[in-house]
């Protein structure tokens, strides 16, 4: 399950809502949840949290939080679409191999990072 922060564009959560994907909506179900809300919602079951928030690298990274699985999406607005493509082709061939790791997707590549 995809796990989609309060920044994502609608047409990003339906886009992947139509290729099958169940996606929890933060900005839908539970505006103004804090990053640390978020992350423990995603803990149980595991969700992946889609974001465009560059604080969960912080979260990662700087404050060390594990067990959690994140995509970070880089894009211009004029870039959306093509974003999304990329998105999907990988939740479509890759969905497993993403959880535990922090995944940054621009439309020029995919970076991944496991946290084990």
């Amino acid at each position: 399950m995809i796990l989609a922060d309060e920044n994502i564009d609608h047409s990003v959560i339906e886009a992947i809502r139509n290729e099958g994907f169940e996606v929890y909506s933060i900005y839908e179900s539970n505006r103004g949840f804090l990053d640390e809300e978020i992350i423990e919602f995603s803990r149980n079951p595991p969700r992946i949290i889609l974001t465009e928030d560059k604080d969960f690298g912080e979260w990662v990274y700087a404050h060390h939080i594990s067990g959690i699985s994140v995509i970070f999406l880089r894009y211009h607005f004029l870039e959306t679409e093509a974003v999304t493509k990329i998105l999907i082709k990988l939740l479509n061939e890759r969905t497993d191999e993403l959880y535990d790791h922090f995944t940054t997707i621009t439309i020029k590549k995919i970076r991944s990072r496991s946290f084990l």
